[in-house]
């Protein structure tokens, strides 16, 4: 069983796969690959960030009061 992969390990990957492509020793089917695989690092760390902020905002301030509201872990459906 796969285990989740974390933020910081996406972002890490992803910023691999930048200095990659950027070096311009791949094949243009490497590249591709990369491209692709970095395209859905990027959109899992959005929506961990987008998660994280949720998160910050449940914990804000209401009515002069700290609050802490439950929080919906479930994924967002995207739109």
């Amino acid at each position: 069983m796969k285990e989740k992969q974390t933020f910081e390990d996406d972002f890490k990957r992803l910023q691999k796969i930048v200095e990659e492509l950027a070096g311009g020793r791949l094949t243009l089917g490497e590249s591709l690959k990369k491209y692709e695989e970095g395209i859905r690092l990027a959109q899992s760390c959005s929506s961990l960030l987008s998660d994280a902020q949720r998160k910050v905002e449940l914990l804000m301030k209401k009515d002069g009061k700290y609050a802490l509201d439950k929080f919906d872990d479930s994924p967002q459906e995207e739109k």
